[in-house]
């Protein structure tokens, strides 16, 4: 009746070593903030830069994309918020694409989105937009670390 019991004993063990050995489980994040300035007539483009601090240390940001859809206009987004699911710097690199609906006029437009890339590094984001722009379209955008 024993030998059942330190057997289970031992599988909980080894399943949780398992799960604390994930990657996912040594993850860490930081926070991030960047200005992208996106304007476009169907095919629109945008380009940026922007500072990832992860621990204590900063490290600059490229940003560029593309959309497409109904894009008309022209606008200026500062993106502020946290990067999770990180173990270096260079996980933030990559590739993040959503669906977009908004407009902005003058300085007033604000939002906030969360976008996951290929490495499962996942950007909480708030923004404030300035400009004159109308847009619903698809929205990939390219993360390079500097």
């Amino acid at each position: 009746m024993r030998m059942p019991r330190i057997r289970a004993a031992l599988v909980a063990l080894c399943a949780f070593a398992g799960v604390a050995a994930t990657p996912s489980a040594l993850a860490d994040g930081g926070s991030i903030n960047f200005r992208v300035v996106k304007a476009g007539l169907v095919i629109g483009g945008s380009a940026g830069t922007g500072t990832l601090v992860f621990h204590g240390r900063p490290y600059h940001l490229s940003i560029g994309g593309l959309s497409y859809g109904f894009t008309f206009g022209a606008s200026a987004i500062n993106f502020r918020g946290t990067v999770s699911n990180i173990s270096r710097p260079s996980d933030v690199a990559g590739v993040y694409a959503a669906g977009g609906l908004g407009a902005a006029a003058g300085n007033a437009g604000a939002g906030a989105i969360v976008l996951t890339n290929q490495k499962g590094a996942v950007l909480s984001l708030t923004g404030h937009q300035s400009g004159l722009i109308v847009a619903a379209d698809l929205n990939g955008l390219a993360v390079t670390v500097r």
